[in-house]
């Protein structure tokens, strides 16, 4: 397929991948490990949840029915790992914990709003191709 037969961007068209692509420069890609991160099963909610506005713990556990604590625990964790998410410590009895986007952590709903937006846009589509016979 050439670039002028699609609206994917030059820069990931261009981009030159060896043949046969070997499995660690794949698995060593930044864009593979990103993809990973946000295609977790509660990664992408847990941005957007975050996106809005700071949750305390128990708030963001309220707000995602079928999260486990420790899910959740982890997830932010994995998250604050990252880079995209902080965690502010409150001195009370029993200590307040409070999540929040870090500036990286905003600088990514821009790119994910576009992919969501593609996906919505496109899963009548997507659904009634995957329902033909093969």
């Amino acid at each position: 397929m050439s670039t002028g037969d699609t609206d994917v961007s030059a820069s990931l068209l261009d981009h030159r991948l060896p043949v046969p692509v070997p499995a660690g420069e794949y698995d060593r890609c930044p864009v593979t490990d990103l993809l990973r991160r946000v295609s977790d099963k509660w990664t992408l909610l847990l941005i957007t949840l975050l996106g809005r506005h700071p949750h305390r713990f128990n708030e963001l556990h309220r707000a995602v029915e079928g999260i486990s604590p420790r899910m959740l625990s982890r997830t932010l964790r994995a998250l604050e790992s990252d880079g995209l998410v902080e965690r502010e410590v409150f001195p009370t009895v029993p200590p307040g914990v409070e999540y929040r986007l870090t500036p990286l952590g905003v600088s990514l709903l821009e790119p994910l709003s576009a992919l969501a937006d593609w996906a919505v846009a496109r899963h009548a589509e997507i659904v009634a191709v995957r329902q033909r016979p093969a």
